[in-house]
C-alpha cells in the first residue's frame, strides 16, 4: 500500500514538473472557407425547392396533420432560412448582387428530403436568365412533430400568485427541423456543395385541461422561425473563411536565456523572445537545444511561415526527443494540408 502511494506522489510531481516547464498561448487562424465560392462570382441567385410541387402538394398536406404541423409552418419555416441566407450574403462585401428567384417551375418540390440535382441545363438557363454567376438552392425543408401526452401534477399559480401543485396536463412537443442546401456551379457545371441541417426544438406546456396546456406552448412557431433563420445565416458563414484562436504551449526552462524570453513573451514582445530562443539551437545539451528549435516553430507559426514552422519542429522531434514536438508536427501538417486543398480548389474553379 505504501509503495503504491508513494508511486502515486511521484507521477504526480513528474507530471507538475512538465507541465511547469511550458506556458500557454493562444493565436488567431485562419481556416480556410468551407465552402469555395470562386473568387470571380460577384452576382449570387437563391432560389427555394423546398415549395411543393402540384402533385406532392397532397402529401405535404397529410404530413402536416400526421406530424401536428401549423398549416404554414414548414413553407414560412423555408422562408425564414432563406432570408437569414440571403441577409448574411448580403453583408459580405466580395458580392455586388444578392437575390432571390420565384417562378421557376423546375424548382419545385417540397417532399421533405433531398432531391436529385438540377440538371445542369437548367442551371445554365436560371443563372443566364436571371444574370447571376453561382446558384444557392434551399433543396428542402421539413418539420417533423412528435407529441408525448401525459396526466400529472402541475404547478400553476394560485389566486394569492402562488404556484402550488395541482391534478393537470403536460404535453411536449419535439420537434426536428430539417432542410439541405445546394450551391450549383454553371462555369464548371458542377455541385459545389451539398449539405444538410438538423436541429431540435423542444417545447412544454402545463395547464389544468388539454386545451390549456397546448395554449401554454403557442410560441412553439416563434421558436422554429428563429432557428430556420439562424440555419439560413450559418450556411452564408460558410462560404467565409473563419478566424479562430488556438492554444499552443512553450517551453520556459532551460536556460537563463529561456526564462527571459518567457518574461518578454509575456509583455507581448515574441520578436525579442525568438532572438534568445534561435541563441539557443546550438546548446550543446540536447534537451535545450530540442526545446529551442520548437519555440522557434511556434514562433514561424505566428508569423505564417506554416513551411518553416514545421522544419523547426520536425527537427526538435527528431533529432532532439522532444515528444511535444510531434504532436505539433501532426497539426502543423493539417494546417498545411488545409491551405493547400482551398489553393487547389480555387486554382481549378478558376480555370
Amino acid at each position: 500500500m505504501r509503495t503504491t502511494y508513494f508511486l502515486f506522489i511521484i507521477v504526480v510531481l513528474l507530471t507538475t514538473i512538465s507541465c511547469g516547464s511550458t506556458n500557454r498561448l493562444t493565436l488567431g487562424v485562419t481556416q480556410p472557407a468551407r465552402i469555395a465560392v470562386p473568387s470571380e462570382v460577384t452576382k449570387i441567385g437563391i432560389i427555394n425547392r423546398s415549395i411543393p410541387s402540384e402533385e406532392n402538394n397532397k402529401l405535404d398536406k397529410l404530413d402536416k396533420i400526421l406530424s401536428l404541423e401549423g398549416l404554414n409552418l414548414d413553407k414560412e419555416g423555408a422562408e425564414f432560412s432563406i432570408n437569414g441566407l440571403l441577409d448574411e450574403l448580403i453583408r459580405d462585401d466580395r458580392y455586388e448582387v444578392v437575390k432571390l428567384i420565384d417562378d421557376v417551375e423546375e424548382q419545385r418540390k417540397g417532399l421533405g428530403v433531398f432531391p436529385a440535382a438540377l440538371p445542369s441545363e437548367s442551371v445554365d438557363r436560371i443563372c443566364e436568365e436571371n444574370d447571376v454567376d453561382i446558384l444557392f438552392s434551399l433543396e428542402f425543408y421539413d418539420t417533423d412533430t412528435a407529441a408525448n401526452y401525459e396526466l400529472g401534477t402541475v404547478m400553476l399559480p394560485n389566486n394569492l400568485g402562488i404556484r402550488v401543485g395541482i391534478p393537470g396536463h403536460k404535453v411536449t412537443l419535439n420537434t426536428v427541423i430539417k432542410n439541405g442546401w445546394r450551391v450549383y456551379d454553371p462555369l464548371t457545371r458542377s455541385v459545389l456543395d451539398e449539405h444538410i441541417f438538423n436541429d431540435y426544438l423542444t417545447s412544454v406546456g402545463e395547464g389544468i385541461n388539454p386545451v390549456k396546456a397546448f395554449e401554454a406552448i403557442a410560441g412553439r412557431k416563434e421558436g422554429v422561425m428563429q432557428i430556420s433563420n439562424n440555419v439560413g445565416v450559418a450556411y452564408a458563414l460558410q462560404t467565409r473563411p473563419m478566424r479562430i484562436r488556438v492554444a499552443r504551449d512553450y517551453f520556459v526552462k532551460g536556460s537563463n536565456n529561456f526564462k527571459i524570453a518567457m518574461r518578454r513573451a509575456r509583455t507581448g514582445n515574441w520578436d525579442g523572445a525568438a532572438d534568445l530562443w534561435a541563441s539557443e539551437l546550438d546548446n550543446p545539451k540536447l534537451k535545450i537545444a530540442g526545446r529551442a528549435y520548437y519555440n522557434m516553430a511556434i514562433i514561424n507559426e505566428i508569423h505564417g511561415d506554416l513551411d518553416k514552422a514545421l522544419e523547426m519542429a520536425s527537427v526538435s522531434y527528431s533529432d532532439y526527443e522532444n515528444k511535444l514536438a510531434l504532436t505539433y508536427v501532426n497539426i502543423l501538417r493539417r494546417r498545411i494540408a488545409e491551405q493547400q486543398e482551398l489553393e487547389a480548389s480555387l486554382n481549378q474553379l478558376s480555370k
